[in-house]
């Protein structure tokens, strides 16, 4: 699990990177906001420590940043500010959770580890492929934030296509995607969701390759992998 510390007291740092570091994380380090926004643009961290008063910009501004990015990574913000409005207006940007300074490694660490836990169930209830997110638990997908307009047959053809994403699936595989009380299931009614699924998938970078006498195979498309 990859770490990143936001703050600039370097004595905080210090104790703080190598008390993570020996519970096992891996840690990077920013001391400004500009520094932090830089670091996080360019990787997707486990989790982050973020401090509100950083030089260049606030901690405020660089989780707005963030979230506009559409980051999902839980943050966990270190602050010495303990107004009820500071605690809202952070939470409102998107933070997971406040500790206030001071405080003990070991509240942190536990801190650290609920909200990791946490992530970890998240990010297993969501199927990933290119620019297609499906959401086992709301029975949803989307393309960049933008919700897909499936019927429930197209909704569980997509789901086993996007599980077995890179290997074939055979036609018969897909049948057991209708429900008894929906129109006759032959090949032509697999075709034909197959047919409106590319038309939906259009924007998301993946395609549904046909593979002649097998099946389907749902993968990234070409484009997006170039």
């Amino acid at each position: 699990m990859r770490i990143l510390i936001v703050e600039d007291d370097t004595l905080l740092v210090e104790s703080l990177s190598a008390f993570l570091r020996q519970a096992g994380y891996e840690v990077d380090c920013e001391s400004s906001g500009p520094g932090a926004d830089a670091a996080l643009s360019r990787t997707n961290y486990d989790l982050v420590l973020l401090d509100i008063g950083l030089p260049g910009m606030d901690g405020f501004g660089v989780l707005y940043r963030l979230r506009q990015r559409e980051q999902q990574m839980p943050v966990l913000i270190l602050t010495a500010r303990d107004a009820v409005e500071d605690r809202v207006y952070g939470l409102n940007l998107g933070a997971d959770d406040y500790v206030l300074k001071p405080f003990q490694l070991q509240e942190l660490e536990a801190r650290v580890r609920a909200l990791l836990r946490r992530s970890l169930v998240s990010r297993e209830r969501k199927l990933t492929v290119g620019a297609l997110v499906l959401d086992l638990g709301a029975h949803c997908a989307s393309c960049e934030g933008t919700a897909l307009e499936l019927t429930p047959s197209e909704w569980r053809i997509l789901e086993v296509l996007v599980r077995r994403a890179g290997k074939v699936v055979t036609k018969e595989q897909l049948r057991g995607a209708f429900t008894s009380n929906e129109d006759l299931v032959s090949s032509n009614a697999v075709e034909v969701k197959i047919s409106r699924l590319r038309t939906k998938l259009g924007a998301a970078g993946v395609s549904i390759r046909t593979v002649r006498g097998f099946g389907y195979l749902l993968d990234e498309a070409v484009e997006s992998r170039n």
